[in-house]
């Protein structure tokens, strides 16, 4: 079971905020956030790099634009023909592939909200929250005022079945403003004009769709490679606020306040829709995932 957590004690408080030499842009909090089995993970690295260097060509999840400086440095460690192809879901309806049912009732109520005005949350499909991290989140969307609606995957609450934790008269408070389902269509909900932007645990397939459907970001990362997804949406694409401590509700309505109604929110988007628009040339006939595939046909075919 993997949950939300925060590792402050594992570091004195000193080293915890402090960047990673190898790696300035993530915090050591950051790394530890990556794996609860360091040893594990470590193995599981270097075998999967040992395979990358052996294998025949390696395709990406992403696109030269977003990617380029990184994606320079890895073709000098991994010298094998390299395709970037993404975003792959560009390619295929995400209900193809889902494993719960969708709710599809929440697109007519996305229908009745103000452009940009809903608050977009989900946690995936896989991290687990506390009790007292849920009521935190629940607060901070009740506080903040805006619509909002809310992925309660079933059995995602530790020790709860559903929304059995919500605070006392939660949904009497929140009314209409508010719609809590067990699973949504994704894609279809951040490209709603309605969405006015994603607090996400930054998986990188949800980050990538948010970036494809030009909406910024509220981050709170789990392990993997979520935290380090988290820190390039914040720090380097400056597209999303990261929740640098957890689940707090004062915290939480600042960060949505930031990105849905401060001048620094209205830049997030501007810049993220930049994105989503080098996402949609980069796909076209000529642009460089387009011709990337085209280079794999051409690559398999002369075997």
């Amino acid at each position: 079971m993997y949950t939300f957590q925060n590792v402050g004690s594992m570091f004195p408080d000193s080293d915890y905020e402090a960047s990673v030499p190898e790696f300035p842009l993530l915090k050591f909090k950051d790394i530890a956030n990556i794996t609860i089995n360091p040893q594990g993970m470590g193995v599981l690295t270097s075998n999967m790099l040992n395979q990358m260097r052996a294998s025949s060509g390696i395709i990406w999840n992403t696109f030269k634009e977003l990617e380029e400086s990184d994606l320079e440095t890895l073709s000098q460690d991994f010298q094998v023909p390299s395709f970037t192809l993404g975003p792959f879901h560009k390619y295929f309806p995400a209900s193809s592939s889902s494993l719960i049912e969708q709710d599809r009732t929440i697109l007519s109520w996305l229908d009745k909200q103000p452009p940009k005005s809903v608050v977009y949350v989900s946690f995936g499909s896989v991290a687990h929250i506390t009790e007292s991290e849920f009521q935190e989140v629940a607060h901070g969307l009740a506080n903040i005022g805006l619509p909002f609606l809310w992925v309660v995957r079933p059995g995602m609450v530790v020790g709860s079945e559903w929304l059995e934790s919500l605070p006392e008269k939660f949904l009497e408070r929140v009314d209409d403003r508010g719609r809590i389902v067990k699973w949504s269509p994704q894609q279809e909900v951040l490209a709603h004009p309605a969405t006015g932007c994603f607090w996400t645990h930054n998986g990188w397939n949800s980050t990538l769709e948010s970036i494809c459907e030009g909406v910024p970001m509220i981050c709170s990362p789990c392990l993997a490679d979520q935290p380090i997804n988290a820190r390039y949406v914040s720090d380097v694409w400056k597209i999303g606020v990261l929740l640098e401590d957890g689940f707090e509700r004062v915290g939480i309505k600042m960060a949505i306040k930031r990105v849905m109604m401060d001048k620094e929110g209205e830049e997030m988007r501007e810049r993220v829709s930049s994105l989503k628009e080098k996402v949609n040339l980069s796909l076209a006939e000529g642009g460089s995932s387009c011709r990337s595939l085209n280079n794999l046909v051409d690559y398999i075919s002369s075997f």
